[in-house]
């Protein structure tokens, strides 16, 4: 917490002009979803794609879709596995990092 200068609490007339500004810390913006969230969130997504790529897969062995429609789905999945991939990746190097900072 900042402490006022010996001497010059009175200047102006006010006693500490900026006691009031710090006395209550920063609250971080409840704007949108927490980090967390929106990682869980793109992982749920990640399964689901993931899901759906599989359930599109035994319908076209079955006949029941089209090639084309199997392989979009594969494919979309395969996106999605890939950036899931890729941002656990930059996690972990993020988090090693972090670990060799000296304190």
């Amino acid at each position: 917490m900042l402490t006022a200068i010996p001497g010059l609490q009175n200047i102006g007339g006010t006693a500490k002009p900026f006691e009031a500004a710090f006395a209550q810390p920063a609250q971080a913006p409840s704007i949108g979803q927490s980090f967390t969230d929106a990682l869980g969130d793109t992982a749920m997504a990640t399964i689901g794609k993931l899901q759906n790529a599989e359930q599109a897969s035994f319908k076209g062995m079955q006949g029941g879709l089209e090639t084309r429609e199997v392989v979009d789905a594969v494919m979309s999945a395969e996106q999605s596995l890939q950036a899931a991939i890729a941002i656990r990746d930059k996690i972990v190097s993020s988090y090693l990092e972090i670990s060799r900072m000296q304190i």
